[in-house]
């Protein structure tokens, strides 16, 4: 499991404020296919919330520091029925597929306008 400063925590937090939850966890609790799924999401967006649909307040907190251990995350706050979560994406292949998509691109030349054609 990942540890953050404070610092790095804080600045988590303030990011996750406006997202939404990726995944839900029902009530019948954790399973292959939702550890799947929050993988995904750390894959794709790195910083993630989880609803879960669970009452019991310690099962909650078993289920929050069972994800993050599973998947080497780190837990960064827990509100309720609400866990927020955080994994930095791999610095391997990820970073080279989207710089070739940004590279690649060409640049579009601005268009006439009618004033243009006049002169």
């Amino acid at each position: 499991m990942l540890t953050l400063t404070v610092a790095h925590r804080r600045e988590l937090k303030a990011q996750a404020h406006a997202l939404n939850p990726v995944v839900m966890i029902g009530k019948s609790g954790l399973s292959v296919s939702v550890i799947e799924e929050v993988d995904r999401g750390l894959l794709s967006h790195e910083l993630i919330k989880i609803k879960a649909q669970i009452d019991d307040r310690v099962v909650r907190n078993t289920l929050f520091e069972e994800i993050c251990e599973q998947l080497n995350a780190a837990p960064v706050q827990h509100i309720g029925k609400i866990f927020v979560i955080y994994r930095p994406k791999p610095e391997g292949s990820d970073e080279k597929s989207t710089h070739r998509l940004f590279t690649s691109k060409k640049k579009r030349l601005p268009s006439r306008t009618k004033r243009s054609f006049q002169n």
